[in-house]
């Protein structure tokens, strides 16, 4: 069995503000810099505790929000940030860097479908949850099988992240919206013979003491 820990980066001012981020990259903010620290001391502690937590290898998106909270996290273990390309966010095309009411304004069919039938949505220019989704899991099932029964971090961003926990359940992507993936957020996952079960979703307990 391995144990998968699955770590949103931390905020950036994108986050704050509400923009459609996907492969722009976009730096982490103060606040995000102070999560990406709370979540390194959250996994090292839970290491000294609990050695199914400490982790064999560190894996990331490329994007340097994801690199810095990853980076945050490996420094407990003397472990080097491996970037993986399987775990970039959504290209989200046209819409990147733009508000949702500017989105609204200028796409609004397909805005609606984004929010009302995710799984449906076509972003102009961008990259559908099916692909993102088929991406993203072959990325987990690579480092699955090249570390078994070991406990690896994967730091992704709120959509691959989603839909790699749809994924490992088994749920289409029109529940994508039933999902949460806070800033930071900690998920664990249990990796045996190709099957998958969540110990943990959307943990943000280490960050109640920063607000």
């Amino acid at each position: 069995m391995t144990r998968i820990i699955l770590v949103r980066h931390g905020q950036t001012e994108w986050n704050r503000l509400e923009r459609f981020r996907g492969r722009a990259d976009v730096p982490l903010n103060a606040t995000g810099l102070a999560q990406a620290q709370d979540t390194g001391e959250r996994i090292a502690a839970s290491a000294s505790a609990a050695p199914q937590w400490r982790p064999i290898a560190v894996y990331t998106s490329p994007l340097s929000r994801a690199v810095r909270t990853a980076e945050a996290i490996a420094r407990h273990f003397d472990l080097p940030v491996q970037v993986h390309s399987g775990l970039v966010d959504i290209d989200y095309g046209q819409w990147q860097g733009l508000s949702p009411s500017e989105v609204q304004d200028r796409w609004p069919d397909e805005f609606r479908r984004w929010y009302e039938q995710p799984h449906l949505a076509r972003i102009p220019g961008g990259e559908a949850l099916a692909d993102l989704r088929q991406r993203g899991m072959a990325a987990v099932a690579e480092v699955t099988e090249r570390h078994p029964g070991e406990t690896v971090i994967l730091v992704g961003h709120t959509v691959i992240n989603r839909v790699l926990l749809l994924g490992a359940l088994g749920l289409g992507n029109d529940r994508f919206w039933r999902l949460r993936q806070d800033t930071c957020a900690v998920n664990v996952l249990e990796a045996e013979a190709g099957d998958y079960t969540l110990v943990t979703l959307n943990d943000t307990c280490h960050l109640a003491a920063a607000g």
